[in-house]
């Protein structure tokens, strides 16, 4: 039994351990991306996935409330299927080296897709009420269960407002062994990781759609395992995302245990214990459990979470641009522009749009344990700077309530590769983004299902870096990882007690 602490340090990644490692992929074992379930009945829904027209950077910045631009429109069952499409869904298909190549609309780590979506609907125009399954390779829904089950998620949250309210709340979860298959015990923070790049997407969509939309983090975690008949040392709940509002949850029914047969993923699939481990030592057990948990995150100050407020370095002041002058590339088109750039140039790229991506990219994550709202999370963010016109190359804090970068040292683009896993491109970009947390801190104030908060945070930042970068037509970026205490180390003495949770480099292409 392994606590969020032991967890991390045991999965950090060092030079040493990198050297020392002998593991190899075996190909012939390779999971499949995407699950299958034998037996089950498949729901196609009407009319193609709609294109939302609200700029990117727009909708990344909403608030959990309607937004102020855009109309409500009816949440009925293509919306269901659109806000599915641009989190999970196949956006594109390139042929490489002779091989048709799909990619999802949301990144995640080793193109390994192990982030599942799940629909828990009421009466939906065009969706009989059920628990649904999204089939990214079909683009259908699997008919787990037929019923209104709302009230059941509405007890596993505690009776939280958002969820009794919502006429569909999305579950996520992970399939360990789709991720493990590269990244062992590792998986545990990529499945935070990997969810949050397609939350960042499904807000987006939903917002974007004038739909109101959240995350919870808190849940009765078995209940809502019971509930899509997963087992938790295979695939696990991870957050739940409420969408709409104005249509209350009926009592809760009777969950009777399903196990729908799935086909194998791979001929021999691996286990890594640690992995559930993890997830099983953050669980909660029962709607009080998630009220009481929920309210005692909501006590912890800042300064118990160990983030950093400005301190006595040189500040520059950031000047991003307004809503007006801000690109206007809607997010559908954003999500599906977007990629993993390969290779950068080292050109500048303007003060204004580095200023404009972190701005729209880091304003925290609309989540029950922050009180539903925008406020300031866990994570602070770190900037290594290689070519920003008017902004000198260095290491900075971003303070984004201030607008402003606080330097804190010097950097060269050969320590930058070195610190992210020896990847010399992560230094050929213009900008390394580092979102770091003090994990003893928010384990010791938030138990260990802080830890998950934290992590997924980064993930969020991070799909949400993603989307501003590539809302900018000569911008591209990717995320990376790093070695851990090396980061801790190179952001001393500020970030002495925090490590990193996701790093995000962008710029311009080189091609």
């Amino acid at each position: 039994m392994v606590d969020a602490r032991e967890y991390h340090k045991r999965t950090n990644h060092s030079p040493e351990s990198i050297r020392s490692d002998r593991f190899s992929l075996n190909f012939s074992n390779k999971p499949r991306p995407y699950k299958v379930y034998e037996t089950l009945s498949q729901r196609s829904l009407p009319g193609s996935a709609r294109s939302p027209d609200e700029p990117a950077l727009s909708a990344i910045t909403t608030s959990t409330d309607t937004p102020r631009h855009s109309a409500p429109s009816s949440l009925d069952a293509q919306a269901v299927h659109t806000l599915c499409h641009y989190a999970t869904g196949i956006t594109k298909e390139l042929e490489r080296q002779g091989q048709r190549m799909r990619f999802r609309a949301a990144s995640c780590t080793g193109k390994l897709y192990h982030v599942d979506l799940y629909a828990v609907t009421g009466d939906i125009d065009g969706l009989v009420p059920g628990v649904y399954h999204f089939d990214p390779d079909t683009e259908s829904f699997d008919v787990l269960r037929e019923g209104d089950y709302r009230g059941v998620l509405a007890r596993a949250t505690g009776n939280h407002a958002a969820v009794a309210d919502a006429p569909v709340t999305f579950v996520a979860t992970s399939e360990w062994w789709r991720n493990a298959w590269k990244y062992r015990e590792r998986t545990y923070r990529h499945a935070f990781w990997d969810s949050g790049t397609v939350l960042a997407n499904l807000l987006a969509v939903a917002h974007g759609s004038g739909h109101r939309a959240s995350v919870v983090t808190g849940f009765a975690d078995h209940m809502i395992a019971r509930l899509l008949g997963v087992d938790p040392e295979d695939e696990a709940p991870l957050e739940l995302v409420p969408v709409g509002s104005g249509d209350p949850a009926p009592d809760p029914l009777s969950v009777t245990s399903i196990e729908p047969k799935e086909r194998p993923l791979s001929r021999n699939p691996v286990e890594y214990p640690l992995v559930a481990d993890a997830w099983e030592q953050s669980t909660l057990a029962d709607g009080e459990a998630v009220q009481a948990w929920r309210e005692d995150f909501q006590d912890a100050s800042k300064q118990e979470f160990g983030r950093h407020d400005v301190g006595d370095g040189e500040l520059i002041s950031l000047d991003p641009v307004d809503a007006e002058t801000a690109s206007s590339r809607p997010v559908w088109s954003t999500i599906e522009r977007r990629g993993s750039l390969r290779e950068y140039s080292h050109d500048s790229i303007s003060s204004r749009q580095f200023a404009t991506i972190l701005d729209r990219a880091l304003r925290g994550m609309p989540a029950d344990c922050f009180g539903g709202e925008r406020i300031d999370g866990l994570v602070d963010c770190y900037c290594l700077i290689h070519a920003v016109e008017d902004i000198p190359t260095g290491a900075y804090q971003y303070h984004p309530n201030a607008q402003t970068l606080e330097r804190l040292g010097d950097i060269d683009r050969r320590t930058a590769g070195h610190l992210a896993l020896d990847q010399p491109v992560v230094g050929d970009a213009a900008v390394n983004v580092y979102l770091m947390a003090d994990i003893d801190a928010i384990v010791e104030a938030a138990g260990n299902r802080g830890y998950r908060v934290a992590q997924l945070e980064g993930g969020i930042g991070l799909g949400r870096l993603y989307l501003a970068t590539y809302a900018h037509r000569t911008l591209g970026g990717r995320g990376f990882t790093f070695y851990d205490d090396l980061v801790t180390d190179y952001f001393s003495p500020r970030a002495a007690n925090q490590t990193p949770m996701t790093l995000f480099a962008f710029g311009k292409s080189a091609q």
